[in-house]
This record gives structure tokens, sequence and C-alpha cells, in this order.
């Protein structure tokens, strides 16, 4: 039965907010002193306990703190009794703490009474990811902040942000947060943040998991059930909530359109693992004290809301999870449908522009003395821009390390070959690409990736991989395998070595070679003859002639731009 005084309690608590009596935050708690809460609060209850999972760049452990009415700290066993499981992420931007103190002081309020602990659900807080930024602390690296006095670093000991790293994983934070999500397996996940953009109203924007790229059983639950539930219960406290805004043209009168969270981004990663995610963005400018505690009452109201559909989530996930195993088809990119969208009330200031003091040139100013509610247009579906058919296998030669790595600690099912062995199987070759011009995230990332596919027999040798795609993983596999999605392995230049040519030819040894290929082929003979006319330049150009024989005869290495990874249909 659900504990009915968990509710009432958590809606005075949320009153409580307006009757001043709360601690005001003007400061955010240093590294140390977050571990010595945590430290302290294990200590206190038998409800709660502090794990050390993994390490971080920094050399940190990187800690997780569950709280559980059972006293039981067993994922397997909580899953097997029907509870479920709610991951809150915070400080993966340290510079961005609102919901590191709102968290500690969520852990008060349970342990203060701990008949308020919900029966149903199991709450597991990563205190700070990022620790590695924590660490770095200053008060000048958020210029568009409104506080606190000081605060942590957005990159890592790597200077990487996190919450690009969540397929990459160059970090060994996001590599211990994979052990964290693929251990606890959580039904819900937020990853707290403060926002940045245009001027309003609001508190507290949210994105949510992109319903059209979350699994469709999940997707209807959550648009028209626990999200209307979670904005009512901010409206009904303090800090009334509003989408993320992100703004169409310059200002949100343009109207705003919903974020698209590719695997990269910590919501995008869980929702490959069907899980139903959240990203909390206080408003930067507005004052910290009031960013804490509105981060405070969402991650209450979430709480609320998975207590309250906590059997109904669980089936859906279960659901979700069988039917991603049998799923054939499986979007890769998506674009944003401009020709549908929904008006929503939204709360904002008027913005106009007029001279800069510093430049005399017209500047964006909002004007907050003029606010105003009126209808905005909210853009918020997506259309798949590319699907691709899941193989029944796929093969990853043991040679790419790295991705097996990645695989394995993201809970794929893969079985390595007994012995050497000739397959029969589909093979991309990547028929062009484009690189960004400077590195993003350590990485010069591939897109407008294009391929084409042939079949072949390939020699794969004892102790390579084969994943079948028939477990819940399957999204996941996917979309890090099949290289034209935006988040996929080869994007991030994982598989970069194929790119390069290895073997050449010396136009003056290869002439004679030329002459017998030419005769042996006179299909390609024809197929010089005919460049030669249509092209002029090909005409006379000597080597690029003898590049065209070479590239079209036995001796150009059919490795050349063959992505490795091999596809076996049955």
């Amino acid at each position: 039965m659900k504990n009915i005084s968990f509710f009432l309690s958590l809606i005075a608590v949320s009153c409580f907010s307006q009757t001043g009596s709360r601690k005001v935050y003007n400061t955010t708690l240093t590294y140390s002193e977050i571990v010595s809460s945590y430290e302290s609060f294990s200590k206190q209850s038998p409800f709660v306990k502090l794990f050390s999972c993994g390490t971080t760049d920094v050399g940190k452990p990187l800690q997780l703190f569950v709280i559980s009415k059972t006293k039981e700290f067993d994922p397997d066993s909580l899953k097997k009794k029907n509870k479920r499981i709610l991951l809150i992420n915070n400080g993966i931007h340290p510079g961005e703490p609102d919901g590191i103190d709102a968290s500690v002081e969520m852990v008060k309020t349970l342990l203060a009474k701990p008949s308020e602990i919900p029966d149903d659900v199991v709450i597991c807080i990563i205190p700070v990811y990022n620790i590695d930024g924590c660490l770095n602390r200053g008060k000048y690296s958020r210029a568009n902040q409104n506080g606190p006095e000081e605060y942590g670093f957005r990159g890592n000991a790597q200077n990487l942000d996190l919450n690009r790293d969540f397929v990459k994983a160059d970090s060994k934070n996001a590599r211990s947060f994979m052990e964290i999500f693929q251990k606890w397996k959580p039904d819900v996940f937020v990853d707290t943040h403060t926002s940045d953009g245009a001027d309003y109203q609001y508190v507290m924007t949210l994105i949510a998991t992109q319903h059209d790229k979350l699994n469709p059983i999940l997707s209807d639950f959550m648009v028209k059930e626990m999200l209307p539930v979670l904005y009512d219960k901010m409206k009904q406290g303090q800090y009334e909530m509003t989408p993320y805004v992100e703004t169409k043209d310059e200002t949100p009168e343009s109207g705003i359109t919903e974020f698209l969270e590719t695997p990269r981004f910590s919501t995008g990663y869980a929702a490959q693992f069907n899980t139903i995610g959240f990203v909390s963005e206080s408003h930067m400018w507005k004052p910290y004290n009031d960013r804490v505690w509105a981060t405070y009452e969402f991650i209450f109201s979430l709480l609320q809301a998975t207590e309250k559909f906590s059997d109904k989530i669980g089936k859906l996930k279960a659901q979700a999870d069988a039917s991603v195993k049998t799923q054939k088809e499986f979007p890769l990119n998506w674009e944003l449908d401009t020709t549908v969208f929904d008006p929503i009330d939204f709360k904002g200031y008027e913005a106009i522009h007029k001279p800069s003091t510093i430049t005399g040139l017209p500047r964006l100013y909002y004007d907050r003395s003029k606010p105003y509610t009126k209808k905005i247009s909210f853009y918020h579906h997506y259309k798949p821009s590319e699907s691709v058919s899941k193989a029944d296998v796929y093969i990853v030669p043991q040679a790419w390390q790295k991705v097996i790595e990645r695989l394995k600690l993201n809970g794929v099912q893969m079985k390595q070959l007994n012995s050497d062995t000739a397959i029969s199987c589909s093979v991309y070759y990547i028929s062009g690409f484009e690189t960004s011009k400077n590195p993003y995230e350590g990485h010069y990332v591939h897109y407008k990736i294009k391929t084409r596919s042939e079949k072949q027999e390939l020699k794969f040798f004892k102790g390579d991989y084969l994943i079948e795609t028939d477990q819940s993983a399957n999204r996941y596999i996917v979309e890090t395998l099949e290289p034209g999605c935006e988040d996929s392995f080869f994007a991030w230049g994982f598989f970069d070595a194929i790119l390069q040519q290895k073997e050449w030819f010396s136009d003056y040894v290869f002439e004679e070679k030329a002459e017998e290929i030419l005769k042996n082929d006179p299909k390609l003979k024809t197929q010089l003859d005919e460049k030669r006319k249509s092209d002029k330049n090909f005409a006379s150009n000597h080597m690029a002639q003898m590049s065209f024989i070479y590239h079209n005869s036995p001796y150009y290495e059919k490795s050349h731009n063959r992505y490795p990874v091999a596809r076996v249909l049955h």
C-alpha cells in the first residue's frame, strides 16, 4: 500500500518553502563538505548506505548514496520486490551546483522523518558526478550566472564536458557512471542543471526525454500522465515550471523548440535503455537560493510522481524492454517537424533592442518591468530523418578493444568465436562523410555519413565477438554500431584507422601491370575510355588515370573504407 502520509508531508514540505524558515543559500558546498555530509548521513540511519563505485579522472571515487525503506541495498533483490529505482545525478557541470545542495536538503528532510521515505521507490543519488570540476573551484567561469559566490568548473580533469561523454566514454567518470547505471537499471532518471539563454519569469524549466524518440510504450505514459503531474505539483508550490526555453529564433515569442538529446547526453543515453529521463534546468539569472529550492521541489515532485505511478512504470518498462528485443526498424537520426506545434501559456518579459552602452550598436534586452503572459508555440515533435533495419547479429572483431569495452560496460551480451571461421555477411563501405574542422570534446567528429553495402565472405578469428540482437540493449547496440547514427562509434572516430589506405603503387612500375589489367578486363577499359571523353581534366592527368585503373583492380585493398563491424541477416 502507498504511504499516504508521504504525499501529505511532501505537500507540507512544499508549502514550508514559502515560510522563509529554510536555509538561505548564497554559497554551495565544497567537495570535502559534500563528502562529509554523505558520510555523516550514512551513519545516521539504517535506511541509507553510501557506496564507492569506481573512480574518476581526478582519482577520487565516484559515490552513490542509496535510500531504501526496506533497508535492502541489492538492486537485483529490490527489482524482484517490484521497487522502482530513481537515480539523481548532480554536478555534471559543477558550476551549476543547484542539485548538489538540493539533494543534501532532501536527504536531511527524509532522515528527519524516516516514515516519509517512500515505500516503493529506492532513491539513488550521485552527490557530485564531475568531482574533477568541483575541485576546480572559482567565481568567474560563469559570467551569465547569478551566484553562488564560488562554484566548480564545467570541464573535468581532461577538460571534457561530461554531458557529451555518454557514448564515447573518454572519462573514467563516464565509465564509472555506466557501471552504476547498468547495475541499478533506473526506471526514472534526473540530471540537475542550470540553464542559459533567454530571460523569463520562471525559476525552473524542464527537459523531458524527447517523447518521439523514447520507446512508444513509455512515451505515451510520460506525456499524458507523468508530465502533467510534475507540472501541476510545481505550480501548486512556489516554483511554477515551463518547458526548457530553447528559442526558435531570437526570443521566446518566436516559439520554443524541445531539446533533442542524442545519446551523447545523459537523458539521451538513458533513453537507449528505456529509462524515463529528465533534466531540471533552473534559470541562471534567478537568485541562487531560489534555484536550490526550486530544484529541491522538483526532485520531491519527481519522487512523488514516481511513487504514485510505481506499479505502472515498472510494468511499462518491462514491456518496453521486451518490445525492443524484437523491434526490427530503428530510427538513427531525427529532425524537428516545424509543421506541428502546440500553444502553451508562457510568462516572459518584453524583449527589446536598445543601443549598447559599450559599442553603440543594437543589443537584446529583456525588460523585467514589463512581464507578460501570452500564448507561444511549443515545437516538440521530431520525425526520423533516417532509419535502419537491425542486423540479426553484429560481428565486432576483437581488435577494436575500445568499442568492445564500452559495449561490455553497457550490459551488451556477446559471445566469442571458438575458432577461426569464414562467415557470409553484409559490410558497409564508408562512401562519404564530413569532419568537424575543430576538435569537439577531444574528437574530430564525423557527420553527413554515407555508406554503401556489399555482401562478402570474411574470415573472422577465434575471440571475435558476436552480438545477437534479441536483447534489451538493442537500441544502444544499433545506435552505436550503425555508422550513420549521429552518435555512433564511427561518428566519434573510433574506427578512423579504416579510412587510411595502407598500400599504393608507383606509376612507373605499375604501367605494364595496368596494360595487362586493361587487356584482361575490357569492361574496365571501356569505363576508362568513357571517363576520358567526359572529363577533360581526367584525360590530361596521367596519375588520375593510373589511379582509376588501380582502384578498380584486384590490387586495391578491399579493407580501405570498409567498416569493420559486419552484419549477419538470417
